[in-house]
């Protein structure tokens, strides 16, 4: 702290008098010049901070709406089994003696098979031919009895019309000609009879050998020598079981939605999975008329109808039960609009009309608890499918109306021109992120979807 000067002249004891301050330094004009440069940037950056910034342009990758032919697909996986499948079962029981063949082996019409005992079916034949032997000799002593019968009414006729016979006599000579007559055609009808017996017997034994009814491949061998064979008309015990696996087909489920567009004659590719890499041609030959019901009356409850599809030419190496996916074609449209599959997608009434900015709906939030009886249910937004069209860098929402869908591709029967531009993805950008007036740049190939 400064203390205050005396003046020498001043007596002792007089007060002092206080010093003027000294004067203040001046601001150059270069100092004047650094604070409105600070003073500008400080504006500059709170104004910047403000003022709302713009949203960079969505990554999208786009096509062309183009012109081609489409055709509509229905997809289904199966079994491949034999176009033609015998079950060759016995007609007798016995036991099993002879069985030469084996999985694997081919076969032709009329090869032996299998042979079951037949001696209890030998002796029945023995038996039978034996009263056919009778029956034979009855009908022949009553032939001899006719003969003899015929000649005695002969004589007391002769003897009769001389006198010396009475009508009595005559009347019994004819009685006993025509009885004999009537034993006779008895020993005949047993002599047929005994032949249609000895006919089944020989049958019965024939079946005691068994031969292969078509040309074909075993493909299952289910008896072994030694065992019973139960044979029936009401119940089956299949010893052999053969396929032609020259004529394969595939059963398929098809779904109900899907079965009404399915046409007996249509043709299909078929994907065996043991043979990759090749497609196999096919035709529709039946399409069931029964539906299949899994899990019925619960909420996994599906519905599918058996269809066959013949293969037309013949595929090396394929076996009954191996997988398949077959491929029908349905229908077919000629020079028509299509866009891929991917740029298809879903937008509420109320996105559509909330114009440009508009933000598409949030995923669908985890089920609430389901409602009390009698409680009024939520109404559900309805949506339209879209595809978004990209005008000068900006993409807009177009409703449209579908028409056939192949593998890839999707008809557009109404709602776009040949030639324009529409989104195909990324599928986030079109489910999620896309909406009306945003802002979007092609991709270039390789590159991801995220916003630079």
């Amino acid at each position: 702290m400064e203390t205050a000067r005396q003046s020498p002249a001043a007596p002792p004891g007089a007060p002092v008098a206080a010093l003027p301050p000294p004067p203040a330094a001046r601001m150059g004009w270069g100092r004047r010049a650094a604070a409105a440069v600070v003073v500008l940037l400080v504006a500059g950056m709170v104004w910047a901070s403000l003022k709302p910034r713009q949203e960079p342009p969505i990554g999208v990758q786009t096509t062309t709406v183009r012109r081609a032919s489409i055709t509509r697909k229905v997809v289904a996986a199966g079994k491949l089994q034999a176009a033609t499948q015998v079950k060759l079962s016995s007609n007798i029981s016995g036991d099993l003696l002879e069985l030469p063949v084996r999985e694997g082996d081919v076969v032709k019409k009329g090869q032996f098979i299998a042979r079951i005992d037949a001696r209890r079916y030998a002796a029945q034949v023995r038996q039978q031919e034996a009263n056919r032997a009778t029956a034979a000799a009855d009908a022949a002593a009553a032939r001899v009895e006719v003969a003899r019968l015929g000649n005695e009414l002969q004589r007391v006729q002769r003897l009769a019309a001389g006198g010396n016979a009475s009508a009595a006599e005559l009347d019994k000579a004819q009685q006993d000609l025509r009885a004999a007559e009537a034993r006779s055609q008895a020993a005949q009808e047993r002599i047929a009879q005994a032949e249609a017996l000895l006919a089944d017997a020989r049958q019965m034994l024939a079946y005691t050998t068994i031969t292969s009814p078509i040309d074909g491949v075993v493909t299952s061998r289910q008896k072994q020598v030694g065992e019973r064979v139960r044979g029936g008309e009401l119940q089956e015990d299949p010893i052999v079981i053969i396929a032609t696996l020259s004529n394969m087909e595939v059963k398929v489920e098809v779904g109900e939605q899907e079965v009404i567009y399915l046409h007996q004659g249509d043709q299909a590719d078929v994907e065996i999975d043991a043979i990759p890499d090749k497609k196999w041609p096919a035709q529709v030959v039946e399409i069931a008329k029964n539906a299949t019901v899994r899990n019925a009356g619960t909420e996994q409850e599906v519905t599918t109808f058996p269809v066959r599809l013949s293969l037309t030419v013949a595929v090396p190496g394929a076996l009954p039960g191996m997988s398949a996916q077959a491929s029908i074609s349905t229908e077919t449209h000629a020079n028509t609009l299509v866009v891929p599959l991917q740029a298809v997608t879903v937008r509420t009434e109320k996105e559509l009309k909330g114009g440009p900015g508009a933000k598409p709906a949030a995923e669908p939030a985890p089920a609430a608890a389901p409602a009390p009886p009698g409680a009024a249910r939520p109404r559900r937004e309805l949506q339209r499918k879209v595809v978004f069209v990209v005008d000068k860098g900006v993409a807009h929402p177009r409703p449209v109306e579908l028409g056939l869908a192949s593998e890839n591709e999707v008809e557009i029967v109404e709602g776009l021109k040949e030639g324009e531009t529409v989104v195909e993805g990324p599928y986030k950008v079109l489910a999620r992120e896309l909406a009306d007036g945003k802002a979007t740049r092609a991709l270039k190939p390789g590159e991801g979807a995220k916003i630079p």
